[in-house]
């Protein structure tokens, strides 16, 4: 097995970081909250790579993490649940997830998530709190399609853990590029039951949803990037058929 994954960084401590961050979150999934897992057995029937999540977005960090309990989880057996805690021991190493790249330089705990499969990308339409306009850096969307070509990406095409925002372009763009197979994941109760990074319990007793679609079918030579949006938003339910 390889010490360093396509982007140079070490495979140990990307396991080891999935292992100890999951302990710690799997506690704020199970006891003071309950996550409802359904769809996980899409995990096993869709290839090791080339595989893009689009997902909607309620905290920068949780969603994610609970996502990759439920994968872990599936990967080890268990369908619709992490009870069993032992799919941590031999967690899936070649999984990533888009983030922008000014978020995960805040602070000492973004600085060790990213260690754990951040692709970091440039907003291209806000930059802290001021709204602007730039080019997509090509060398974020290089790093995107390796990642996919290495495994599964999870990416939130809305950008922003505000409800009801918009999908933009960069994903649409993304798939009519690389064309991975494309699984939608709806979350729900993230929100509630934490502040807005994920890392601060707010309420509990909170259900808290994951919900792993189909694969999309695409044709993605013909699909034009506007119709790919629309696609996206109505598998993530953030906008209607």
């Amino acid at each position: 097995m390889a010490s360093k994954n396509v982007f140079g960084q070490s495979i140990w401590l990307k396991k080891k970081i999935f292992q100890t961050v999951g302990r710690l979150v799997r506690y704020y999934l199970l006891k003071p909250n309950k996550v409802i897992i359904t769809g996980s057995k899409v995990l096993i029937e869709i290839p090791e790579q080339n595989v893009l999540f689009v997902a909607n977005h309620q905290t920068i960090f949780t969603d994610v993490i609970a996502m990759f309990h439920a994968m872990f989880a599936a990967l080890n057996g268990q369908i619709d649940s992490i009870a069993d805690s032992s799919y941590l021991k031999n967690p899936k190493v070649n999984v990533y997830y888009v983030a922008a790249r000014e978020t995960m330089e805040k602070g000492l705990m973004p600085k060790i998530l990213a260690l754990a499969g951040a692709v970091t990308v440039d907003r291209t339409w806000r930059k802290g709190e001021e709204m602007i306009k730039r080019e997509v850096n090509p060398d974020d969307t290089k790093s995107i399609g390796i990642a996919i070509k290495d495994g599964w990406v999870v990416t939130f095409p809305q950008g922003t853990t505000r409800q009801g925002a918009p999908v933009r372009k960069g994903t649409a763009h993304i798939i009519k590029q690389h064309q991975p197979v494309v699984v939608p994941v709806r979350v729900d109760g993230f929100r509630t039951a934490f502040d807005k990074t994920g890392l601060k319990r707010l309420k509990k007793g909170t259900e808290l949803y994951l919900k792993f679609g189909e694969p999309l079918q695409i044709d993605y030579e013909n699909e034009t990037v506007e119709q790919l949006m629309k696609k996206i938003g109505v598998a993530i339910g953030e906008e209607h058929a």
